[in-house]
């Protein structure tokens, strides 16, 4: 007997053509044979349209371990590569991880059998942390655990993968997602490859994925699923051996009967059944916790004009890349409360010069701005710096900075110390639909638009934190 080759659950757009035979065929003259249902997904993930080009843009695999998905990766990867000459960021939850999949790539890169591969190779670095294969056709791949600074100074990425997706979180996603924004062959693939995530996982990105993919694909989303269903573990037979094999597609190839009923006999059925089985638990990780009391919120509400005092700036790009935001808060020299406002929101496809022309107009009377988010903070930072000059004027945020910026706003909602200009509509939906959204130790506002409030949080902690007060009167707007 041998693992089913068929998953459970297949979302799969339309295509027209793949590159996916030919990439299997590359992996198989080089030594690495792909199973049935490895070539199955490669397929799905190299299918190209009339014009060429790759349908899908975010792809999901999830099946328990070990059954080798990661056989899937390095199959795309030594593709895109040797053949189309890509440059790919590789991400691990942990360092070893991405060690180990380094290493099995650069073993492919190596092998001396195969001087026309050898020959190729422009440079392989070795470095901790640092781990790299260049090819003379201009593919590299980069080698990197996940973090917030992973992605810094990739440039033209087209194909993203996030191995142990179950461990991503938002603000990693964010962080590497910007990334692939320049690509220069307009080419632009996310995967996500991991199991079932475990009560108290960190990551909620790959459940997310999954739902959406499950109830709302996008013509250019693709998921593939070994697993077993039940709404509870008490309604799983775990000790059916038929699910066994129906969820490890490499059982009776690479997995063995005994090893999985050690597994068995010595894992909780929670455990086997996610770890094994691949089982999806509802667990209440998915219920949405509000950030922002609404009635306390609604006390904060005012009417009067804004405040003279020390001003700062709050910009945030959202995590989709779609829309800037612009807040500004006032802590006022007569001791009244801050005032926190929405000042504008635009687009990002009309560029950040408004944005840049607007806050330089300002320099002489603010006492910092604080940026944050993915694609544009950087240039907006480069076409301000020649105005703004002094020390700490421009405030890059980390996730420290953040998760106290954000605690800093809420506990000033909660204990009614500061105010907000009532007319605001966006920005009173904007907190009052606010979740809690996971930042390392602490947590940040999330929810379908929360750049307004997360604006108004980094405005108000760098007015608060900023020591430079150009001591001026003005009004934000």
């Amino acid at each position: 007997m041998r693992g089913s080759q068929e998953p459970r659950i297949r979302v799969e757009p339309c295509r027209f053509a793949s590159d996916g035979d030919d990439a299997a065929d590359l992996m198989a003259a080089y030594g690495y044979p792909l199973d049935e249902w490895q070539e199955s997904v490669v397929n799905c993930w190299l299918g190209t349209d009339e014009a060429g080009s790759y349908v899908v843009t975010s792809a999901g695999l999830a099946l328990p371990r070990q059954n080798g998905k990661n056989v899937c990766l390095e199959a795309r990867e030594f593709y895109g590569l040797v053949i189309n000459g890509e440059k790919i960021l590789h991400t691990a939850h942990q360092v070893k991880t991405a060690k180990k999949s380094f290493r099995r790539l650069a073993a492919m890169f190596t092998d001396k059998r195969y001087p026309e591969i050898t020959d190729i190779v422009k440079h392989i670095r070795y470095t901790n942390g640092e781990e790299c294969i260049e090819l003379d056709n201009g593919g590299v791949i980069e080698f990197s655990a996940r973090s917030r600074q992973a992605a810094r100074g990739f440039d033209g990425i087209s194909l993203v993968v996030f191995d142990e997706a179950q461990e991503l979180t938002d603000d990693q996603l964010e962080a590497i997602v910007a990334t692939l924004s320049a690509s220069a062959t307009g080419t632009r693939q996310m995967i996500y490859t991991g199991t079932p995530p475990y009560p108290g996982c960190p990551g909620d990105v790959f459940r997310r994925r999954r739902t959406m993919c499950l109830s709302d694909p996008s013509t250019h989303d693709c998921w593939h699923e070994w697993s077993v269903e039940a709404k509870s573990v008490d309604d799983i037979e775990a000790h059916d051996r038929d699910l066994w094999y129906m969820t490890n597609p490499a059982l009776g190839i690479r997995l063995s009967e005994d090893f999985t009923s050690e597994e068995y006999r010595t894992m909780s059925k929670d455990g086997f059944c996610r770890e094994r089985l691949g089982w999806w638990s509802p667990i209440l990780t998915e219920v949405q916790e509000t950030a922002i009391d609404a009635a306390l919120w609604e006390k904060c509400a005012s009417t009067e004009m804004k405040p003279d005092g020390k001003t700062a700036y709050g910009v945030k790009f959202s995590p989709d890349g779609l829309l800037v935001t612009l807040c500004g808060a006032v802590i006022p020299s007569d001791g009244r409360k801050p005032r926190i406002s929405m000042i504008e929101q635009r687009p990002v496809v009309q560029g950040t010069k408004w944005l840049a022309d607007w806050l330089n107009a300002r320099y002489g009377k603010c006492s910092c701005v604080v940026i944050d988010g993915r694609n544009g903070v950087d240039v907006l930072v480069d076409r301000i710096g020649d105005t703004w000059k002094a020390k700490g004027s421009i405030i890059k945020p980390t996730a420290r900075d953040m998760i106290a910026a954000v605690s800093n706003l809420t506990e000033s909602i909660n204990d009614g110390s500061l105010t907000w200009y009532r007319e605001q509509t966006a920005l009173d939906e904007s907190a009052k639909t606010s979740i809690k959204r996971k930042i390392g130790a602490g947590w940040g506002f999330g929810g379908p638009d929360a750049t307004p409030i997360e604006a108004c949080a980094l405005a108000l902690w760098g007015a608060k934190v900023s020591k430079r007060d150009p001591n001026r009167t003005m009004r934000i707007g």
